[in-house]
């Protein structure tokens, strides 16, 4: 199998259940097209890495992954800088959100297969304070992570509720991609 992500915890969660596979960065546009939800856009966006990592390589399977964080219909993706960070945990504070992530699975070969699919969960942030965002901003951490945080990280800290795949949140909800998996084969 072959991940077309370049993430850290996408790979680490692979690793823990002992799948073999490759990392291969996509490298793809991601801009969102104007009026689409975070489920077309998740679900295009894993599509269109497994499909770019599938021209590339001879791989039987490629897996293509995609997270956001969606709050008062607002989508969050990866923070620009650190103000912006400041500004989507402020956003988070106090309340639910969801965390959507699509999966796409491309087999190449005779009988060339595409199954997508996503996964939401629900999650429930405590009330923030500025001196929390502010410490947890320079940390570092919120960098490259859709909606400003890592639950696998320091922003456990501010998690009040889950409900759902906790591995979705991670950024790769691991049983799905098995089920997808199994559909493909």
């Amino acid at each position: 199998m072959v991940l077309a992500s370049k993430s850290p915890r996408r790979a680490e969660i692979l690793r823990a259940v002992g799948w073999e596979f490759e990392a291969v960065a996509a490298n793809i546009d991601e801009t969102r097209i104007e009026s689409e939800d975070a489920v077309s856009y998740v679900k295009r966006l894993a599509q269109a890495k497994a499909e770019t990592v599938a021209r590339k390589t001879s791989a039987g399977l490629v897996l293509g992954a995609d997270t956001v964080v969606v709050i008062d219909g607002e989508i969050l993706g990866q923070p620009r800088d650190d103000d912006d960070a400041r500004r989507m945990l402020k956003l988070l504070s106090g309340k639910w959100h969801e965390v959507l992530t699509g999966i796409a699975l491309v087999r190449g070969g005779n009988a060339p297969r595409i199954v997508v699919n996503h996964q939401t969960t629900r999650v429930h942030f405590a009330e923030l304070s500025s001196d929390e965002i502010d410490w947890y901003v320079t940390t570092g951490e919120p960098n490259g992570k859709a909606g400003a945080y890592a639950i696998q990280g320091r922003g456990a800290l501010f998690i009040k509720e889950i409900q759902g795949d906790y591995f979705n949140v991670v950024g790769l909800p691991l049983r799905l991609v098995y089920e997808l998996k199994s559909d493909t084969l």
